[in-house]
């Protein structure tokens, strides 16, 4: 009997009490619910998610959901009793409840049979270590301009001559308010636990904790090996509960549908954000999901040939003048 590989099954908790929290599973049925046997167990207090609300069944290749709830559970926005799941659905357990992300990779490993030994439980996720924020440096010292202050305004009375010169010398004051930097927002950027998923060709890396680095070289979080990719080319962040993007380039290299973003913006769901004017470029799916995104080439349209008229009308109304001249 042919041996099947091993799948590791990947839940990114997005949404819920577990939020944050990224489990990997090997078992060929993964129980969810309240139940204390369940691979995926939630707190006993949420009563909306049945005890055993639903169940990851392994047929073949694929993991197939089955409901077995009260309440429901959603595979993208759709209710279903029994759905087969591909890399980057979205399970939601009772309608505007827990989500969490699918993803399954399958790896050389081969499964051991029935005599084997049980799979090992995967180990929990250690939690992290909250870094305390280092102390703000001391502002800079202030006493050194106003030891110069003092000299120079006494110079001015000496000058009798000054009230002539002084009227022109008004108007230049507003010239110099004039190249006044517009104040923009910056956030504040934090390791924060939050999922992110980035999905680029055959590439696919989860992350518990924001911020995470796109660039060229291998210091970066998500390597991208492109001419146009500086070392550290963006920083993908999580503020005020939304999914942020900053070019760390310098040069406005990065735009989000077609707009260069300056210095960071906010990613919406659908956003498209193109990395450099040549590529590559990904798409922000809402959640913590960044996929590769590739323009589908336009169709060039033939221009219409169209059959010159002219002709045929002269005939018509050359025939019709012959007619005439018969009636005649």
């Amino acid at each position: 009997m042919k041996e099947l590989p091993v799948i590791i099954v990947q839940l990114v908790h997005i949404q819920g009490p577990l939020k944050g929290q990224i489990q990997e599973f090997t078992e060929p049925a993964i129980a969810i619910g309240r139940h204390p046997s369940s691979q995926v167990r939630f707190p006993a207090d949420v009563t909306t998610i049945s005890r055993n609300h639903a169940e990851l069944v392994r047929e073949g290749n694929r993991y197939k959901l089955i409901d077995r709830s009260a309440n429901g559970t959603f595979v993208n926005g759709k209710r279903v009793t029994e759905a087969f799941l591909k890399d980057g659905d979205v399970i939601m357990l009772t309608e505007g409840g827990p989500k969490m992300s699918y993803l399954a990779r399958i790896t050389d490993a081969v499964a051991p049979g029935p005599s084997a030994a049980p799979p090992v439980p995967p180990v929990p996720p250690v939690p992290p270590v909250i870094e305390e924020p280092s102390p703000a440096p001391k502002p800079a010292q202030p006493e050194p301009p106003v030891a110069q202050a003092p000299p120079t305004a006494p110079a001015a009375p000496l000058k009798p001559a000054a009230p002539k010169q002084a009227a022109p010398v008004i108007p230049a004051a507003p010239a110099r308010e004039t190249p006044k930097p517009a104040a923009q927002p910056r956030q504040t950027v934090q390791k924060v636990q939050a999922p992110l998923m980035i999905q680029f060709g055959p590439m696919l890396k989860s992350y518990k904790e924001l911020p995470v680095v796109i660039g060229k070289k291998s210091d970066a979080d998500f390597v991208l090996n492109f001419p146009a990719i500086a070392d550290q080319h963006a920083q993908v962040f999580f503020s005020d509960n939304q999914y942020w993007v900053r070019d760390l380039t310098g040069r406005n290299l990065i735009t989000v549908n077609g707009s260069p973003i300056g210095y960071e913006a906010l990613l919406k769901a659908r956003d498209i954000i193109s990395l450099a004017p040549s590529g590559p470029a990904l798409r922000f799916l809402g959640e913590g999901r960044l996929a590769e995104y590739e323009e589908e080439p336009a169709e060039e349209a033939a221009p219409p040939v169209k059959p010159s008229k002219p002709e045929p009308a002269k005939k018509e109304k050359a025939s019709k003048s012959i007619f005439d001249i018969f009636k005649k």
